[in-house]
């Protein structure tokens, strides 16, 4: 019998190779950015399933299309100031000749490709006042320098800003490891109008997906509810104020095509881990990508369902863990999971 997949060494998207990943906050504005970084041009593919979505650049990953592949991909607060974030990364990356490009010419930079997501964090109670200067382009640039292979979760980098339900959100990742080598991880800002725990206590929907008590250990006992029962989901929600953004990955060589199949199994992840998804005012939405470090074995279809599969257990981990590990602001009264 086949060994179960384990998380990797970190339970970060970071156990896959090739892939950093920085994040920069701003706590006045309770706000920030998360940047993933491939180490060389990585297919990628994407699915927006929510219906209040911001983005950037996701045409380009369209199978169709000419590029079909991310230099870094995005994950910012701030709504639609946030997609600024994109613009300092790609400074910051083609500074250092970094990006796309036909044909290299002498004075002709390249072109970075950073696609992006954005969720509203804009009424969390921080200082929004920044006039002509949103933070956002400068904090793409830090987070982008401070990429590395570890980085905090919970009121960290896109999830700094972020409400899931009733409580505080936050920025969660995880990883699987499958016995024969490949690395599946997802990254995730969590600030979802759904809940993520059942009613009447603090199990997580994603419990059933739990590895090592990782989200607190409780197990699947506690999840139940009726038909109309979201549990602590937002109280009201207005247009434009919810989203669940995120990023999976593989080592595994994939096409674009492949990648936005993955994205749309993840989704399912996001699925498991929040009630309700996908709704009028959620911005949900998933980007893949393979770094293509791994030739895929086997029935090629088959592998890539693993794959998927991998990704929304990842993802579905991944959400609970950032509300888990989600901590206040300063000097702010917000019901953290750990107060439940």
């Amino acid at each position: 019998m086949t060994a179960p997949a384990r998380p990797g060494a970190r339970n970060l998207i970071t156990d896959v190779a090739g892939l950093t990943v920085g994040q920069a906050e701003d706590p006045r504005a309770r706000t920030g950015v998360t940047v993933i970084l491939a180490e060389r041009l990585s297919s990628a593919g994407c699915l927006v399933a929510g219906g209040g979505p911001g983005t950037r650049e996701t045409d380009s990953l369209a199978p169709e299309n000419l590029v079909g592949a991310v230099n870094a991909i995005v994950l910012a607060g701030g709504s639609v100031y946030g997609l600024a974030a994109a613009d300092g990364v790609a400074a910051w990356l083609g500074a250092r000749g970094i990006g796309y490009g036909l044909v290299a010419r002498p004075g002709v930079p390249p072109s970075p490709i950073v696609p992006s997501a954005i969720l509203y964090d804009l009424a969390n109670g921080g200082d929004k006042a920044w006039g002509l200067e949103p933070p956002y382009r400068a904090l793409g640039i830090a987070a982008a320098q401070a990429a590395g292979e570890r980085f905090a979760l919970g009121s960290a980098g896109a999830g700094y800003g972020a409400l899931a339900g009733a409580l505080k959100g936050g920025t969660g990742s995880a990883s699987a490891v499958t016995a024969d080598g490949v690395t599946v991880g997802a990254i995730v800002a969590t600030n979802s109008f759904g809940s993520v725990i059942a009613p009447g206590g603090r199990t997580f929907w994603a419990a059933p997906y739990e590895v090592d008590g990782e989200f607190g250990g409780l197990g699947p006992g506690g999840l139940s509810a009726g038909l109309d029962d979201w549990g602590a989901a937002k109280a009201s929600a207005q247009p434009r104020t919810n989203t669940t953004i995120a990023c999976v990955a593989t080592d595994a060589v994939l096409t674009s095509a492949e990648a936005r199949r993955v994205a749309i199994m993840a989704q399912d992840g996001l699925a498991r881990a929040v009630r309700p998804a996908h709704g009028p005012t959620d911005g949900d939405v998933v980007f893949a990508l393979s770094t293509g470090r791994l030739a895929l074995e086997g029935p090629h279809p088959l592998a890539l369902a693993r794959i998927g599969a991998l990704a929304a257990d990842c993802l579905a981990r991944a959400i609970a863990r950032a509300v888990y590990e989600a901590t206040p602001w300063p000097d702010a009264e917000v019901l953290c999971w750990r107060d439940l």
